[in-house]
């Protein structure tokens, strides 16, 4: 790699020449594992995560939101013949118990889905005593569960508010977020004084499963994660194969 590729610009040339010449055991390189919704996400996605850990260095992962889907609980229809509460949660600890295995301690940005409950509780006055925490109940002692994550200058949120495109527009700040099934990609914006990206990650969800019905005749996922690398300067979606 001595020679410069005129498709992609000076600056992503030489970080990503930086990264692939420099010793990275010292460099902050993140993982990004898009929406689960546990225990509606395929199979192969755990691997494929895995690989991308291995592959690209990674030191720390980071959840984006909805690891747990909660569709018996949702606000929306739910499917008649679907697993009723307890057993879809004991499928979904069940399933996550794989990802803990793989990746013992880790963020998790809340989302959407994984607040279900909790606004269920709130919407029966229920006090917040008497409610056990994300871990305690996903049985996920290592993680941390946090509303908004930021790291190297990067922000990590759910993203129920747009796309990062306009939210990193509006921050001034790198951001990354999911929620966004169908959408994964990355844009860079700069101005005279600055420069940030707002980064779209795919998700792992199965998208034959009755709990994303709702979906069903619309666009098709975007399967994938991503790694933001050598301390937050370069982000990367990756895509699995379908």
């Amino acid at each position: 790699m001595n020679y410069y590729r005129p498709r992609i610009s000076r600056t992503e040339w030489d970080l990503i020449k930086e990264y692939r010449d420099n010793d990275n055991t010292t460099a902050n390189n993140i993982l990004v594992i898009g929406d689960l919704h546990e225990p509606f996400c395929l199979d192969e996605y755990l691997d494929f995560c895995r690989e991308k850990y291995i592959e690209f260095n990674c030191n720390e992962v980071v959840f984006i939101g909805d690891i747990i889907d909660n569709h018996y609980s949702s606000y929306h229809e739910t499917n008649a013949d679907g697993m009723g509460g307890s057993d879809e949660l004991e499928l979904a600890i069940k399933r996550i118990a794989r990802w803990r295995k793989a990746f013992p301690v880790a963020t998790v940005i809340i989302g959407n889905h994984d607040r279900m409950v909790m606004r269920k509780a709130q919407t029966s006055a229920i006090p917040s005593k008497w409610i056990k925490s994300y871990k305690e109940v996903l049985e996920v002692p290592k993680w941390n569960f946090v509303e908004r994550y930021e790291k190297d200058n990067v922000q990590y949120i759910h993203g129920e508010g747009g796309q990062a495109f306009s939210k990193c527009r509006a921050d001034l700040m790198n951001t990354v977020q999911g929620h966004l099934h169908t959408l994964a990609g990355c844009q860079h914006f700069v101005g005279r004084k600055f420069r940030v990206f707002g980064m779209q990650v795919g998700c792992g969800i199965d998208h034959e499963s009755y709990a994303m019905a709702y979906a069903k005749y619309g666009k098709k996922p975007a399967i994938g994660c991503a790694v933001v690398l050598n301390n937050g300067k370069l982000p990367i979606n990756l895509l699995m194969e379908l």
